[in-house]
C-alpha cells in the first residue's frame, strides 16, 4: 500500500529567525507534522483491515480520522514551501494582479487573510485559495485541518493558527505571529501554485 511520507524542510530550522525560531520549527515539523503523516497512514491501514473483514462498523470514525490527519499533512506540506528566509514584500505579475482584482488591493487582501487567521476559533488556518468554478481567489478559514472550505478550492498560501506553530515564541499573542508570517512568505511558490491551479494542474 502506498504511504504518505514526511517531506524534508527546504531550509534549516533556524533559517526563518527572528520571525519563527528554530525550536518551534523543529518541533512543528519533526513532531506535529510527523504525527499527522503517521495518523493518515494508520487510518488507511485500519480502513483496509475493515474492508478486508467486511466490517464497516467503525468506518465513520475512521474516515474522520483519515480526513483530519491527511488534511493536516497536506496543509503542513504547503506551509513549509510557502515560507522562505528571503520572503516578505508583496507579489507582482499575474498573482499580484489577481489579488488586486479579487480583493481590491494588496492591503485589502493582507487585512482579510490576517483577520481570518487571527480570528480562527480554537485551532485552524487562514488560507488563500483558488476557486476554479469562478476562477477567483478567495480567503478561507480552516477549522482544525478541514471543513468550512469550498469543495473544489485549491490552497495556495497557508498561515497556521494552531498554538504549536507559535506559542513557544509568541505565547498567546496570535496577531504578532500572523504579522511575522508576512515577513517570510515565499511569493514565487504561491505564484507557481496559482499558475498551476489556473491551468488545471495538480499543485506540487
Amino acid at each position: 500500500m502506498a504511504v504518505y511520507t514526511l517531506p524534508d524542510l527546504p531550509y534549516d530550522y533556524a533559517a526563518l529567525e527572528p520571525h519563527i525560531n528554530g525550536q518551534i520549527l523543529e518541533l512543528h515539523h519533526d513532531k506535529h507534522h510527523a504525527a499527522y503523516v503517521k495518523g493518515a497512514n494508520d487510518a488507511l491501514e485500519r480502513i483496509e483491515e475493515a474492508r478486508d473483514a467486511g466490517n464497516f462498523a467503525s468506518i465513520v470514525g475512521l474516515e474522520k480520522t483519515l480526513a483530519f490527519n491527511l488534511s493536516g499533512h497536506v496543509l503542513h506540506s504547503l506551509y513549509w514551501a510557502n515560507m522562505t528566509p528571503d520572503g516578505g514584500d508583496r507579489p507582482d505579475g499575474d498573482l499580484g494582479e489577481a489579488i488586486n482584482e479579487f480583493f481590491g488591493s494588496f492591503e485589502g487582501f493582507h487585512g482579510q487573510l490576517s483577520a481570518a487567521t487571527t480570528l480562527v476559533q480554537g485551532s485552524g488556518w487562514g488560507v488563500l485559495s483558488y476557486e476554479p468554478l469562478s476562477g477567483r481567489l478567495i480567503v478561507e478559514q480552516v477549522y482544525d485541518h478541514h471543513g468550512n472550505v469550498a469543495q473544489t478550492s485549491v490552497p495556495l498560501l497557508a498561515f497556521d493558527a494552531w498554538e504549536h506553530a507559535y506559542y513557544l515564541q509568541y505565547r498567546n499573542v496570535r496577531p504578532d505571529f500572523v504579522k511575522a508570517m508576512w515577513e517570510v512568505v515565499n511569493w514565487p511558490d504561491v505564484a507557481a501554485r496559482y499558475a498551476a491551479a489556473k491551468a488545471g494542474n495538480k499543485p506540487a
